[in-house]
């Protein structure tokens, strides 16, 4: 018998002569049996060679891919570490006739050294072969050991089904004799699920052949590129790990001048991405398939039902099905959705502006109307701002209630950008809403104001009934209301609201009960501006019970850090600061970013610091508010701002600087009691420390009677001016029912001790002081103390009030910038457990995340879930402050 040699990749195998030509007489072609070179850039992916090698206790192993995923020279690679026959068979489309693949098939055989016996005959007939034929290979490789392996590269050529099945055959009669590999852009149409059931079948599929950041980074070093960790990710999420693309995208960059930019903003649809796509997937498919392709290049998901609607046919089930299952670069996202791979949508973007020009908008229109009808409402608003269809974009802004979404900050930072591109010229009663909603959210005043009219004009002139509109409009009035401090319009926007509210489908309520609750919170701002304190306290209250989790977060955060003032201002500075550490740690339980409203909690925090004499801390606090750009368009947070800052200059004597701050630059409808009344306080000490006691006194004149905060102060400072019995007077004044905290009391106390002192009556003054110690001690009310003057020091300084006062307060200190205040106690929330206090010692030690975690054997997340807790119990929002604070507290 002759003998001729055939060279397949690194081996020489002997073949008979007789078999070098195939059924058509013509001679086989040798590089359809060599294992493909890989290039010097290629990577070795050992986590994939180990599947693959584990894949040998099967007998069928199925790379499925999609077009330049690496397929190929994966398994190329891995067949090159095998130390058993291997025969390699790249389809082509002759294959589709049964007798010329097998032909091909059992050359591959030969080539890889394992030739069958002499009476299986290669296939005359390129059209069919016997069953006979299948038997006697199937019996032949039986039992061979080791078993040859078969990789049959670009198996998807294969549509013939009569082939495959031929092939399962042979592949379940072979028993262990044979070792079948395909390689394929699609699922072959073998019986795969009896694999999958018993375990005989080792798949990689499209998911795991994309590279990892690693990966991908080792492939770009091999291109003589490095990039940031940062960049590298974010190429990987563009191009979803696809071998080819990411290749491609290397080669390009080594062109340019700057690769780590390039990487980043690559236009794919002018790269040789978009000429390997389009060659190797678009132009692949029918004229109706391409066509389905580009249109839904506009969707970021798409269903069977959409593309149908953009489509005009009705089969879009089945071909994205088939697309999916091909490989086509259309990813299954469950449920019946589906995406087009990010590069590849691109392109078809691209295309689709050439071969149908003017296209695109109808597209994004229908997609919008569909999206609307399914209740998708950021799909159909991207959809609607796509297509410049502003009145239908906000008009599915107002009529699906969303309008509160702009004072969320939840997705109030995605309508601004899209509303940013609104045309200036759109003027319907929904667009007004929606430019009043951004105005208004980012404190536009003016503008806001203006087209919230234009809005009321548009709303009056429209036939019909829209009671969203009206609701929509009612809410911004009263968000305009607290903004402008107009009490009088937020009632009666709350009450056009409460009128409306019947009228509104309950589902759509229930779908947005941000909105509710933030009508409540304004409403309550506006009454706590006019000083109607228990009528604000009912309203912000029922914010802050609001359901609706993270839906109503800043609204709860919100209201709670107006009680946390309201508490304040009564008086009751312990009951402030836990409802402003509330305030502060709501956002906290849904991990959204401090801070979410107007932190005000924070003021609040500094004005109690001011008052226990943490001066420091409390100047903390007012710098944290500065770097958050809290929002000073607002009065109340302009107000709390105030009456911080303005005490805090006060305890270090700058009167001056104190008058300023007191007064902020505001103007609205009507004046605050509460915040005229730190003003004029404020003037008067002025007043005193000049020496001018007649101008304070005229000051204090025109204070309002009704408030014990204020009263109180006001008879500090009558009778620091030499007018005891004017001081008294106002204090027998407050009402008993109005029961003002311990900050009132113990202030109140003090005043009539120093009368009492002056009067010769030391018995009354040791006894009125001994009643501030006492309500001041749980309080840690330092302040007060300090701002006595010097008359107090022999009372503090004596027993029996000695015993009062050293466990917290130091005796004899004096006021002023110079004084640095006793050592603040505890002020924490909750006790610390005892894992917190373990992370509290190693941040002590300056560890980082990782290192405690290692230390404590636990997991980074569990270490950052115990530092969020430390910080919240402790009211610190860094490491070194809790450091710091903890060392005060004695808990290091």
């Amino acid at each position: 018998m002759v003998v001729s040699t055939v060279v397949t990749g690194d081996r020489n195998t002997a073949v008979p002569a007789a078999a070098r030509v195939d059924p058509l007489g013509d001679p086989f072609l040798r590089m359809r049996f060599a294992v493909p070179s890989r290039p010097a850039t290629f990577l070795s992916r050992p986590r994939l060679t180990k599947h693959l090698a584990e894949g040998l206790g099967t007998p069928l192993t199925m790379v499925n891919g999609s077009a330049g995923a690496g397929k190929t020279l994966l398994v190329a690679d891995w067949t090159a570490r095998l130390d058993r026959p291997v025969g390699w068979l790249t389809v082509e489309t002759e294959e589709q006739r049964p007798g010329m693949f097998w032909a091909y098939f059992l050359h591959a055989l030969g080539t890889a050294g394992t030739p069958l016996s002499d009476r299986i005959r290669c296939p005359a007939d390129p059209g069919r072969v016997g069953h006979k034929v299948l038997s006697e290979i199937a019996e032949d490789l039986v039992g061979r050991d080791p078993a040859p392996v078969v990789v049959i590269d670009e198996f998807d050529r294969v549509s013939a089904s009569e082939v495959a099945e031929q092939l399962e055959f042979v592949l379940q009669h072979a028993g262990s004799g044979l070792r079948l590999v395909l390689v394929t852009r699609n699922e072959p149409p073998f019986s795969l699920h009896r694999y999958r059931a018993a375990g005989t079948l080792t798949e990689i599929r499209d998911a795991e052949l994309a590279l990892n950041p690693g990966e991908a980074a080792a492939l770009l070093e091999l291109h003589g590129l490095s990039l940031p960790a940062d960049s590298v990710r974010a190429l990987v999420e563009r191009t979803r790990g696809w071998a080819a693309g990411l290749r491609l995208c290397a080669l390009a960059a080594q062109e340019s001048p700057d690769p780590e930019r390039y990487l980043k903003e690559f236009e794919a649809d002018h790269s040789a991405v978009a000429d390997f796509l389009l060659a190797e997937v678009l132009t692949r498919q029918p004229a109706a398939t391409q066509d389905l392709l580009l249109r839904v290049s506009v969707l970021d998901r798409f269903c069977p039902d959409l593309v149908n609607g953009l489509t005009h046919r009705t089969d879009a089930g089945l071909i994205l099905a088939e697309l999916h299952r091909d490989n086509a670069f259309v990813e299954h996202l469950g449920q019946g959705w589906y995406r087009l791979h990010p590069l590849f949508g691109e392109i078809l973007q691209t295309h689709l502006r050439v071969r149908h020009p003017g296209l695109e908008p109808d597209l994004h229109r229908a997609a919008a109307r569909w999206m609307r009808s399914r209740g998708a409402l950021p799909e159909a608003l991207a959809h609607g701002a796509a297509a410049a269809d502003w009145d239908f974009t906000a008009a599915a802004v107002v009529d699906d209630l969303a309008i509160g979404e702009f004072f969320t900050r939840l997705r109030s930072d995605d309508l601004n950008e899209l509303f940013s591109r609104m045309a200036p010229g759109s003027t319907g009663p929904a667009t007004e809403l929606v430019q009043a909603a951004r105005d208004l959210a980012q404190s536009d005043l003016d503008r806001g104001v203006a087209h919230l009219h234009h809005a009321e004009a548009r709303l009056a002139a429209e036939d019909g009934d829209p009671a969203a509109a009206h609701l929509s409009w009612a809410f911004l009035e009263a968000v305009a209301a607290r903004l402008t401090g107009s009490p009088a319009r937020a009632e009666q926007a709350a009450e056009t609201a409460d009128e409306i509210r019947p009228e509104i489908p309950p589902h759509l309520l229930d779908k947005h009960p941000e909105l509710s609750a933030l009508l409540l919170t304004h409403l309550g701002s506006a009454r706590l501006w006019a000083g109607h304190y228990e009528d604000a306290r009912a309203a912000l209250s029922e914010a802050v019970g609001c359901p609706g989790g993270i839906l109503t977060v800043l609204p709860r955060e919100e209201s709670m850090g107006h009680l946390a003032l309201l508490d304040y201002l009564d008086g009751w500075p312990g009951e402030a600061e836990h409802k402003a550490l509330a305030a502060m740690t709501e956002t906290e339980r849904f991990s959204l970013p401090q801070p979410s409203g107007s932190g005000i909690e924070r003021l609040v925090l500094a004005a109690v610091a001011v008052d226990r004499h943490e001066l420091g801390r409390a100047q903390a606090l007012l710098d944290e508010a500065d770097r958050l750009d809290l929002d000073t368009q607002d009065p109340v947070t302009a107000a709390g701002r105030a009456i911080a800052t303005a005490r805090l200059h006060l305890a270090r004597g700058n009167a001056r600087a104190a008058v300023a701050a007191a007064t902020p630059a505001l103007s609205t409808a009507v004046a605050s009691p509460w915040a005229d009344s730190l003003q004029r306080l404020v003037t008067s000490t002025v007043h005193l420390a000049e020496g001018r006691p007649e101008a304070a006194a005229e000051v204090l004149r025109h204070l309002p009677d009704d408030q014990p905060t204020w009263t109180v102060e006001a008879a500090r400072l009558h009778l620091a001016s030499g007018r005891p019995d004017a001081a008294i007077d106002l204090l027998d004044s407050v009402p008993a029912e109005s029961r003002p905290g311990p900050a009132v009391t113990v202030r109140a106390a003090l005043v009539r001790a120093q009368a009492a002192q002056a009067a010769g009556d030391d018995e009354a003054a040791r006894r009125f002081v001994a009643q501030a110690l006492l309500l001041a001690r749980n309080e840690r009310l330092r302040r007060p103390f300090l701002d006595a003057g010097r008359w107090i020091r022999s009372f503090l300084a004596a027993a029996p009030l000695r015993s009062l006062a050293a466990e917290w307060l130091v005796p004899g200190t004096a006021p002023g910038p110079a004084a640095a205040g006793p050592r603040p106690g505890p002020l924490v929330v909750q006790e610390l457990s005892e894992r917190e206090h373990d992370v509290l010692q190693r941040l002590a030690q300056m560890m980082s995340t990782e290192e405690i975690a290692a230390d404590l054997y636990l997991s980074a997340n569990t270490v950052k879930t115990h530092l969020k807790s430390l910080y919240r119990k402790l009211a610190v929002n860094r490491r070194s402050e809790a450091v710091h604070r903890a060392r005060d507290m004695g808990l290091l």
